[in-house]
Protein backbone atom coordinates (compact mmCIF):
# COMPACT_ATOMS: atom_id res chain seq x y z
CA UNK A 1 0.00 0.00 0.00
CA UNK A 2 1.20 3.45 -0.95
CA UNK A 3 -0.25 7.01 1.16
CA UNK A 4 -3.27 4.97 2.05
CA UNK A 5 -4.14 3.49 -1.87
CA UNK A 6 -4.63 -0.03 -2.29
CA UNK A 7 -1.89 -1.74 -4.15
CA UNK A 8 -3.04 -4.02 -6.92
CA UNK A 9 -0.66 -5.97 -9.45
CA UNK A 10 -1.13 -4.90 -13.05
CA UNK A 11 -2.28 -8.30 -14.18
CA UNK A 12 -5.41 -7.46 -12.02
CA UNK A 13 -4.91 -11.05 -10.45
CA UNK A 14 -4.16 -9.97 -7.09
CA UNK A 15 -5.38 -7.23 -4.72
CA UNK A 16 -3.49 -6.27 -1.28
CA UNK A 17 -5.23 -3.98 1.30
CA UNK A 18 -4.62 -2.99 5.00
CA UNK A 19 -7.96 -4.06 6.69
CA UNK A 20 -8.75 -0.54 7.68
CA UNK A 21 -9.17 -0.07 4.11
CA UNK A 22 -11.01 -3.21 4.00
CA UNK A 23 -13.25 -1.95 5.96
CA UNK A 24 -14.45 0.95 4.14
CA UNK A 25 -15.46 -0.78 1.08
CA UNK A 26 -18.78 -2.19 1.39
CA UNK A 27 -19.53 -2.75 -1.28
CA UNK A 28 -17.47 -4.97 -3.84
CA UNK A 29 -15.89 -3.30 -6.93
CA UNK A 30 -16.32 -4.89 -10.18
CA UNK A 31 -12.74 -6.18 -10.45
CA UNK A 32 -12.71 -7.75 -7.28
CA UNK A 33 -14.99 -9.97 -7.91
CA UNK A 34 -13.04 -12.76 -10.22
CA UNK A 35 -10.98 -13.25 -7.00
CA UNK A 36 -11.97 -16.83 -5.20
CA UNK A 37 -9.17 -16.96 -2.59
CA UNK A 38 -8.52 -15.08 0.61
CA UNK A 39 -5.42 -14.54 2.67
CA UNK A 40 -4.93 -12.64 6.03
CA UNK A 41 -1.59 -11.71 7.61
CA UNK A 42 0.86 -9.27 8.31
CA UNK A 43 4.19 -8.15 6.92
CA UNK A 44 5.56 -11.54 8.18
CA UNK A 45 2.65 -14.57 8.80
CA UNK A 46 0.17 -15.34 7.44
CA UNK A 47 -3.04 -15.86 9.81
CA UNK A 48 -5.63 -17.48 7.44
CA UNK A 49 -5.82 -18.69 3.43
CA UNK A 50 -9.16 -19.65 2.46
CA UNK A 51 -11.21 -19.89 -0.82
CA UNK A 52 -14.78 -18.58 -1.86
CA UNK A 53 -16.75 -18.44 -4.79
CA UNK A 54 -16.75 -14.01 -3.84
CA UNK A 55 -13.69 -13.62 -1.49
CA UNK A 56 -14.92 -10.28 -0.54
CA UNK A 57 -17.89 -11.32 0.62
CA UNK A 58 -16.43 -14.21 2.77
CA UNK A 59 -14.03 -11.83 4.23
CA UNK A 60 -16.95 -9.61 5.40
CA UNK A 61 -18.72 -13.49 6.57
CA UNK A 62 -15.66 -13.79 8.58
CA UNK A 63 -15.47 -9.88 10.35
CA UNK A 64 -19.82 -10.54 10.87
CA UNK A 65 -18.81 -13.95 12.39
CA UNK A 66 -16.24 -12.51 14.75
CA UNK A 67 -19.14 -10.89 16.70
CA UNK A 68 -21.19 -14.12 17.30
CA UNK A 69 -18.36 -16.59 17.91
CA UNK A 70 -18.82 -18.45 14.70
CA UNK A 71 -15.14 -17.23 13.10
CA UNK A 72 -12.07 -17.78 14.68
CA UNK A 73 -10.93 -15.46 11.68
CA UNK A 74 -13.32 -12.71 13.12
CA UNK A 75 -12.73 -13.24 16.56
CA UNK A 76 -8.98 -13.12 16.16
CA UNK A 77 -9.45 -9.36 14.36
CA UNK A 78 -11.56 -8.76 17.54
CA UNK A 79 -9.15 -9.77 20.03
CA UNK A 80 -6.12 -7.76 18.60
CA UNK A 81 -8.54 -4.47 17.69
CA UNK A 82 -7.30 -2.05 16.52
CA UNK A 83 -3.90 -3.59 15.83
CA UNK A 84 -5.85 -5.34 13.61
CA UNK A 85 -6.47 -2.33 11.30
CA UNK A 86 -2.84 -2.84 9.96
CA UNK A 87 -3.44 -6.29 8.87
CA UNK A 88 -3.42 -7.21 5.33
CA UNK A 89 -6.38 -8.71 3.17
CA UNK A 90 -5.42 -9.93 0.23
CA UNK A 91 -7.44 -11.29 -2.71
CA UNK A 92 -5.90 -13.55 -5.30
CA UNK A 93 -7.36 -15.54 -8.19
CA UNK A 94 -6.93 -19.08 -8.62
CA UNK A 95 -6.41 -18.74 -12.40
CA UNK A 96 -3.21 -16.45 -12.40
CA UNK A 97 0.07 -18.00 -13.67
CA UNK A 98 1.09 -17.84 -9.84
CA UNK A 99 -1.20 -21.22 -9.13
CA UNK A 100 -0.24 -22.69 -12.66
CA UNK A 101 1.35 -25.77 -10.74
CA UNK A 102 -1.34 -26.20 -8.31
CA UNK A 103 -3.77 -26.86 -11.40
CA UNK A 104 -5.90 -23.18 -11.16
CA UNK A 105 -8.85 -24.66 -9.28
CA UNK A 106 -9.69 -22.63 -6.23
CA UNK A 107 -9.61 -26.24 -4.16
CA UNK A 108 -5.84 -26.89 -5.64
CA UNK A 109 -4.57 -23.21 -5.18
CA UNK A 110 -6.13 -23.07 -1.56
CA UNK A 111 -4.06 -25.80 -0.53
CA UNK A 112 -0.75 -24.49 -2.13
CA UNK A 113 -1.10 -21.12 -0.90
CA UNK A 114 -1.61 -23.42 2.99
CA UNK A 115 1.27 -25.72 2.12
CA UNK A 116 3.68 -22.71 1.05
CA UNK A 117 2.67 -20.34 3.94
CA UNK A 118 1.48 -22.63 6.83
CA UNK A 119 -1.33 -20.37 8.25
CA UNK A 120 -1.40 -19.94 12.00
CA UNK A 121 -5.43 -21.07 11.71
CA UNK A 122 -5.77 -23.28 9.17
CA UNK A 123 -5.59 -26.57 10.49
CA UNK A 124 -6.80 -28.57 7.29
CA UNK A 125 -4.15 -29.66 4.85
CA UNK A 126 -1.74 -27.98 7.12
CA UNK A 127 0.44 -30.18 9.16
CA UNK A 128 2.70 -27.72 10.47
CA UNK A 129 0.83 -24.24 11.17
CA UNK A 130 2.90 -21.37 12.02
CA UNK A 131 2.56 -20.60 15.64
CA UNK A 132 0.79 -17.17 16.11
CA UNK A 133 3.92 -14.30 17.22
CA UNK A 134 3.40 -13.65 20.87
CA UNK A 135 2.44 -9.87 20.38
CA UNK A 136 -0.85 -10.63 18.67
CA UNK A 137 -3.77 -11.94 21.38
CA UNK A 138 -5.38 -15.47 20.74
CA UNK A 139 -8.58 -15.56 19.28
CA UNK A 140 -9.98 -16.50 22.65
CA UNK A 141 -9.12 -13.64 24.14
CA UNK A 142 -11.46 -11.16 25.69
CA UNK A 143 -12.94 -8.32 23.70
CA UNK A 144 -13.54 -5.59 25.03
CA UNK A 145 -13.93 -3.74 21.90
CA UNK A 146 -15.73 -3.11 19.75
CA UNK A 147 -18.99 -3.60 20.15
CA UNK A 148 -20.57 -3.47 16.85
CA UNK A 149 -18.61 -4.45 13.13
CA UNK A 150 -20.24 -0.16 12.62
CA UNK A 151 -18.03 1.05 15.12
CA UNK A 152 -15.00 -1.19 13.29
CA UNK A 153 -15.62 0.85 10.46
CA UNK A 154 -16.04 4.20 11.90
CA UNK A 155 -12.47 3.54 13.92
CA UNK A 156 -11.29 2.42 10.44
CA UNK A 157 -12.34 5.53 8.46
CA UNK A 158 -11.16 8.21 11.40
CA UNK A 159 -7.43 6.16 11.51
CA UNK A 160 -7.45 6.43 7.37
CA UNK A 161 -8.70 10.21 8.03
CA UNK A 162 -6.36 10.54 10.64
CA UNK A 163 -3.35 8.85 8.45
CA UNK A 164 -3.62 11.15 5.65
CA UNK A 165 -3.75 14.30 7.91
CA UNK A 166 -0.47 13.34 9.02
CA UNK A 167 -1.62 13.74 12.69
CA UNK A 168 -1.89 10.01 14.80
CA UNK A 169 -4.94 7.97 15.49
CA UNK A 170 -3.81 5.90 18.40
Amino acid sequence: MVNGQVRAEADGQRVAIPLRNFLIVTDCPAEWRRHDLYLLGDEEVAFYVGQSYNAFERVWEHLRGGFKGRSVVGRFVLSNWPRAMGFIVELLHSGSPRFDPAGNTPEAAERYLIEQLRPCFNEALNDRPTPLPARYARPDAKVRRPRSLKQMMREAEYAIRSENSGRPWE
